[in-house]
């Protein structure tokens, strides 16, 4: 058999104008992904054409990107604002048009040098960051904000006070977080895909590594396609059709991806105050909007809802179908206990991603001449984050039981390295 010669060398397979289009599809994607939430959350009806600029900004954050709130108000009053969340429904879009365009030029390949896939990576990475530099220098814009009735809007009318807030987008954190999140999409991809080329010297580590790779990736697909099919059937049964539209396009993962957590046994703490508030379910923001700090977990849900319950289920048949799909693409000379072992760390490491990228954090307070203090009525905070270690030893637990029950179950399957000898 003669080894079949490249069409092209490999720089014109992935170019320049290859890493162009690796780069614009998934801003174009994730652009388009945020205007559509934003528009259905209500965005479209901001002042001073500031709607691009907002979907601006949403794409910056859904890539690691800083947003920094700023308030002034003038000197008889004072403000103060802050926001830290991700539109994970945004980013996950984005992820998966930038992986499928890394990928495609290195398709139909064992091997591939590390010079070469440094090479492709690198344009790719020029590209973005340019492209990341004129997102954040757009992504900035200032509001004028009403005092209301009351005594705080008749003295903001009486002494010419103006409270205003805005954001700006922080470059250099920017440009930071979004070359690192570039570079986890493009690693994950390498990964991920079976028929990814590696360098020779990674070869040994595919085995292990792609499989487990592969089925957190479908474990967590699988989750954000029944959260948006059980948001679709409460659109259809319960209305308010819009208002679903933009959690599934901003941030459905969120809510699927925390719903995993919870039905594993991890527990969230947070609050909900003023008019800050979750979209969905509703029965978290009955927990959340306390005087104190909640605690969100299947117990203090179940005192709402018991129908919660219902997660431990959902997660242990998904959990268990990820395992058997990292069995069968593994290879058949693993034992049981080393498909749990791989199993554990997978799922251990898939939630620390959740409890590093599902935290929300929003408050905002205005105080004009003490009425209205920046904890008073006039404000709002919302706040969500998990108790990690908690969340990490649950995932262990799960990976490990599952990852051996899987590979029970997928022991019928013929894999790669098996023999009819050995399967008989």
């Amino acid at each position: 058999m003669t080894p079949r010669s490249p069409s092209a060398p490999a720089g014109a397979r992935h170019g320049w104008v290859q890493a162009l289009a690796a780069v614009l599809a998934p801003l174009i994607v994730m652009g388009v992904v945020a205007a559509l939430g934003l528009w259905a959350a209500g965005a479209g009806d901001l002042p001073d054409g500031a709607f691009p600029r907002v979907v601006a900004a949403t794409v910056v954050t859904a890539v690691g990107g800083t947003i920094e709130l700023s308030g002034n108000a003038g000197a008889l009053a004072e403000s103060a604002a802050g926001l830290t969340v991700i539109p994970l429904s945004v980013t996950l879009a984005g992820a998966l048009v930038l992986a499928a365009g890394f990928l495609r030029p290195l398709r139909h390949r064992a091997v591939a040098g590390a010079p070469e896939l440094a090479g492709w990576a690198a344009r790719v990475a020029v590209l973005w960051l340019l492209a990341l530099i004129g997102l954040a220098l757009g992504a900035r814009q200032t509001f004028t904000l009403s005092l209301g009735d009351g005594a705080a809007g008749d003295l903001g009318d009486l002494f010419g006070v103006s409270p205003k807030v805005g954001f700006t987008t922080d470059v250099p954190l920017t440009l930071v977080f979004g070359v690192l999140w570039l570079a986890g999409v493009l690693v994950l991809a390498l990964l991920v895909s079976r028929g990814a080329p590696l360098p020779g010297r990674l070869l040994r580590f595919q085995e292990s590594v792609r499989p487990a790779a592969y089925a957190m990736v479908v474990l967590l697909l699988a989750f954000v396609a029944l959260g948006i099919v059980v948001g679709l059937i409460v659109a259809a049964t319960r209305g308010h059709r819009v208002e679903t539209l933009a959690v599934i396009l901003l941030g459905m993962p969120n809510l699927a991806w925390l719903a995993l957590t919870l039905g594993l046994g991890a527990t969230w703490t947070g609050r909900v105050q003023g008019p800050f508030g979750l979209p969905m379910p509703h029965v978290l923001d009955e927990v959340l909007r306390t005087k104190d700090v909640s605690t969100l977990n299947l117990s203090t849900l179940s005192d709402y809802d018991g129908r919660v319950w219902w997660l431990v289920a959902v997660d242990a048949v998904l959990l268990l179908a990820a395992a058997f799909v990292m069995a069968a693409r593994s290879p058949a000379r693993m034992r049981p206990w080393q498909h749990a072992l791989h199993m554990a760390v997978a799922l251990a490491l898939t939630v620390l991603m959740i409890c590093l990228v599902g935290r929300i954090s929003a408050h905002y307070g205005l105080s004009v001449l003490g009425i209205g203090d920046l904890g008073g009525d006039l404000s709002g905070e919302l706040f969500l984050k998990p108790k990690v270690w908690t969340a990490l030893g649950f995932a262990l637990v799960w990976g490990l039981v599952t990852g051996f029950l899987g590979a029970l179950l997928a022991r019928p399957v013929r894999r790669r390295g098996e023999t009819e000898t050995e399967k008989g």
